[in-house]
């Protein structure tokens, strides 16, 4: 709608995949380089967790985007709250479908009846899975996103159970947990399980100047050519957005627009000012509810 107004050739604050978007901040760029160790030397497993909004999931699509061959796939599961028993069937039945592998025709692979299979059933296959993956000489991913909702301990033991998976000695995936902060304090209390992660990458909140080279990068990247928020500006959006990527995105987009309907050349701290209050205002509304 705005994109005329401002000369953009698209939304530069979209919330959206497209990696011409993706800003290789200094944070990000450190995540990606100690995830991609973590992968390429196929360690057990590695951990990423930050305040929601940062970019983690995003972080995580950009990483299987550069991975050589030899690492894959990866099966990404969005949704991991859920028992032990549907979560492991749920990433034999993932990775079997990536690897093409049809499930046996016998009744204990199928289920008795179509039941649903039983752990032991589900561990079979993917284990198997897993295995002839290693034969090929690759090494699967398997990334259990929003993992901080996971509280149930048969489910957490399931997890780590999972680590034990090998191939000549060697761990056959490399589990990646993604989530917020307290995914740490849960792990904390499983130390099983924490001495199992390899890795840690905790990403922090984007510093001023982060805040400056974000929104300048995904301006540019939208075909920006001419200054389009004063300095000032930027610093309101830091200040407003404590930071955290994608709140500058709803805030730096609903200026846009705002400028555009009120005609402006540039947006102020004025303007961005007027737009948080307008959030926080629908926010405590919201609440009210």
């Amino acid at each position: 709608m705005y994109e005329s107004h401002w000369q953009l050739t698209a939304r530069p604050f979209e919330a959206s995949n497209d990696s011409r978007f993706y800003y290789p901040s200094e944070v990000h760029q450190g995540a990606l380089f100690r995830l991609r160790y973590a992968l390429e030397n196929r360690r057990s497993a590695a951990l990423i967790a930050g305040p929601s909004g940062l970019g983690k999931t995003i972080l995580v699509q950009h990483l299987a985007a550069q991975l050589p061959e030899a690492a894959g796939p990866l099966v990404h599961l969005v949704f991991p709250q859920m028992p032990a028993d549907q979560l492991l069937a749920y990433l034999a039945t993932e990775l079997s479908s990536v690897m093409a592998i049809e499930p046996e025709n016998s009744p204990a692979e199928r289920g008795f009846r179509g039941n649903a299979p039983s752990i032991e059933q589900s561990v079979r296959r993917l284990h198997g899975a897993l295995v002839e993956n290693a034969r090929k000489g690759r090494h699967a991913i398997l990334a259990l996103d929003e993992a901080h909702l996971i509280r149930d301990p048969e489910t957490l033991d399931t997890i780590r159970l999972l680590l034990n998976f090998q191939h000549q000695g060697r761990p056959v995936a490399t589990l990646l947990l993604i989530g917020l902060p307290s995914l740490l304090t849960t792990l904390q209390r499983i130390p099983e399980l924490e001495d199992r992660i390899d890795l840690k990458c905790l990403l922090p909140r984007f510093t001023l100047e982060q805040t400056m080279g974000y929104v300048a990068y995904r301006l540019k990247a939208a075909g920006a050519t001419r200054t389009i928020f004063a300095p000032d500006a930027v610093e309101c959006l830091h200040d407003a957005s404590q930071g955290v990527p994608r709140r500058i995105n709803r805030l730096a987009d609903l200026a846009l627009l705002v400028g555009f309907a009120e005609e402006l050349d540039t947006i102020t701290a004025r303007h961005v000012e007027s737009v948080a209050d307008e959030l926080l205002a629908r926010s405590i509304d919201a609440g009210a509810l």
